[in-house]
């Protein structure tokens, strides 16, 4: 049936009307001598519309004559046709060829760049070492050479490991794969402080001098690791002792970047609350979408109801202008406003339903403050007393944790 439909329309149909006293007659003497119809119905007035080749109309001249109907053409579709009206319209014809020849030169050249995988060097880097070998915003497709483009690249940034550059369409897609550099480490002489308050459990000291112990209590800002070696006395080598003194020297003291693991306990809260009768305006997810047009003051409701189906709502609102160009800027607005309804709610919870809630929330705001790395020993919760008679319960949420809470301080010796 499609390739049927595609040569009809190749070599051009109509559509035409067939009134008359029988036009059944016409019909079957087309259908047995082979003319192909397809689409016929029966009109209100007795006719009956139905498509037909060109090539076969002239034939049905003959046999409406035979059969004493008559017929006329309702419309022309397929290529002739099309062409026909072209030949008429030679100004529009030759300004599509125009448009699709532009179109085909313009996606011709590379318009768009984009850069993926690149962490250390910049995008502009990479763009003006492409430039170099050819490759930039606005060059024919046929004159860049992928290849001398990647090869360019990896000599020109070192840090570049692999590069791939692929063509798609006016889009020039620049994949880099960057080298892994060891990191420096900091020379300069430094203590480790304490980040927050905690019970020292553990000190494990790579270089400096330990300050505190395991069981000392600190606080933030005290000096754990400290990067200060003091000097200390030392038996010279290769000398004995006199009259039973030992000959001593002393060693200077040396200023490091102390390095180390400070392990201690530490504490975090977290306070929840919830009351036991609950009443407010929350939103139901109904929403109601109006967009308007303003021009000097004046606003125009393009889509939307005027007056707002909701008795409590909340708007958001989202307003376009027109871009400005040199000093003219055009007064024209496009409003879009958002209403969502809000509705009234009470919550009715027993007491023990309210402190479980509170203590869900007095964790969750406990564990959302935990650092990194931390190990989580112990957690437990109290219910926070006022003396009063209240609506809300009150729950404080309290988790004991061990993490290394040193972190580096600079110094001048």
């Amino acid at each position: 049936m499609f390739l049927f439909k595609l040569i009809s329309f190749l070599l051009g149909y109509v559509t035409i009307l067939v009134t008359g006293d029988a036009p059944e007659k016409l019909i079957n003497m087309a259908a047995s001598r082979g003319i192909s119809l397809w689409d016929v119905t029966r009109t209100g007035d007795g006719g009956i519309r139905l498509k037909v080749r060109v090539n076969a109309v002239k034939p049905l001249r003959h046999m409406a004559r035979r059969t004493r109907c008559r017929f006329r053409i309702c419309s022309r579709e397929g290529l002739p046709f099309y062409f026909a009206r072209l030949r008429r319209r030679k100004a529009l014809a030759l300004g599509a060829v125009f448009c699709v020849g532009v179109l085909y030169l313009l996606t011709s050249f590379v318009w768009f760049i984009e850069v993926r995988g690149n962490e250390q060097l910049s995008s502009a880097e990479l763009l003006e070492v492409a430039a170099e070998a050819g490759l930039a915003r606005g060059v024919p497709k046929w004159r860049v050479e992928t290849g001398v483009v990647e090869a360019k690249i990896i000599e020109r940034l070192p840090l570049v490991a692999w590069t791939g550059v692929y063509i798609k369409g006016t889009k020039v897609i620049i994949e880099v794969a960057e080298r892994t550099l060891p990191v420096e480490e900091d020379q300069q002489p430094a203590h480790i402080v304490a980040g927050k308050a905690g019970l020292i459990k553990e000190v494990l000291v790579v270089s400096g001098h330990p300050v505190v112990k395991e069981g000392d209590t600190v606080v933030p800002g005290q000096v754990l690791i400290s990067g200060v070696i003091p000097a200390v006395e030392e038996t010279a080598p290769g000398t004995e002792p006199e009259s039973g003194q030992k000959p001593r020297e002393i060693k200077p003291a040396a200023y490091v970047h102390a390095r180390g693991i400070v392990r201690a306990r530490v504490w975090y809260e977290g306070y929840g609350e919830v009351p036991i009768i609950e009443e407010g305006r929350r939103l139901t997810g109904n929403t109601e979408t109006r967009t308007s047009i303003k021009f000097e003051g004046k606003e125009i409701i393009l889509s939307g109801s005027k007056n707002i189906p909701f008795e409590y709502y909340e708007v958001d609102t989202l307003v376009k202008s027109l871009p400005s160009w040199r000093n003219l800027t055009i007064p024209v607005e496009l409003i879009t406003t958002k209403y969502h309804e809000l509705a009234d709610y009470r919550i009715e919870r027993s007491p023990e339903e309210a402190r479980r809630l509170a203590e869900e929330r007095a964790l969750q705001k406990a564990l959302a403050s935990l650092s990194p790395n931390t190990r989580v020993e112990k957690q437990w919760v109290e219910e926070v007393q006022t003396g009063n008679v209240e609506n809300l319960v009150r729950v404080k949420a309290i988790i004991e944790a061990v993490e290394d809470i040193g972190t580096d301080k600079h110094f001048k010796p």
